[in-house]
């Protein structure tokens, strides 16, 4: 028996978007926008009693400052009452004032030392 409604050209197969021939869904990769993560200052403190020697050579040893920088940064704690060391990620930041503050600990001085969030 002949059929009343007329043939329609095959048309391909209409794939689903978003899918993969195996059926995985497929996802767009989307470029994420990161903030680079708080930096911290390592702040050393003035006091009357630690001797600026003393200050030089952990700002070398922990800092890696040459000798002029150093003593740089030494009398800026001396003249303002406090001097950046170094400026690092927060965990490091923490780990340089343990450094210091044991260092300062074990020869007998006061030396105070903490890390501040970079505004």
């Amino acid at each position: 028996m002949p059929s009343r409604n007329p043939p329609t050209p095959s048309a391909p197969p209409v794939q689903k978007p978003g899918r993969d021939e195996g059926e995985s869904v497929v996802l767009e990769r989307r470029t994420q926008k990161t903030k680079p993560p708080q930096m911290y200052q390592v702040v050393m403190l003035n006091d009357d009693y630690t001797p600026m020697e003393f200050v030089i050579v952990v700002i070398q040893e922990f800092f890696n400052k040459d000798r002029e920088t150093a003593t740089q940064i030494m009398l800026k704690i001396h003249l303002d009452g406090r001097g950046v060391c170094g400026v690092y990620s927060r965990d490091l930041a923490a780990t340089k004032v343990n450094q210091v503050m044991e260092a300062a600990n074990q020869a007998g001085h006061p030396l105070q030392c903490v890390s501040e969030p970079v505004e």
